[in-house]
């Protein structure tokens, strides 16, 4: 799979979406400090307008991903995709 670069710009709150953390948090030095600086995925700060965090993303977005709206970005995030081998393999079992 391949690894997105995705570019979350804060809102007019100073929100994100945080993949780490899985949840919208405030872009402060509290955020960045605690979370940002020791986190695998962070790539950079948006040119200081936010966040850059690269991961693998089984979603169909482009590369670089842009994020304008963190609530939006985490409700996208919830939904899980489930490959279709591994319901043939579990539907042989109950057979």
């Amino acid at each position: 799979m391949e690894i997105i670069n995705h570019i979350n710009y804060t809102d007019q709150n100073d929100h994100i979406y945080c993949c780490l953390r899985n949840r919208v948090v405030k872009l402060n030095q509290d955020q960045q400090e605690q979370f940002c600086q020791s986190c695998k995925m962070f790539a950079g700060t948006a040119g200081g307008r936010g966040v850059e965090c690269a991961w693998e993303d089984v979603r169909n977005v482009s590369n670089p991903h842009v994020v304008i709206d963190p609530a939006k970005e985490f409700i996208s995030n919830q939904r899980r995709v489930v490959f279709q081998e591994n319901w043939t393999k579990r539907a042989s079992y109950c057979g």
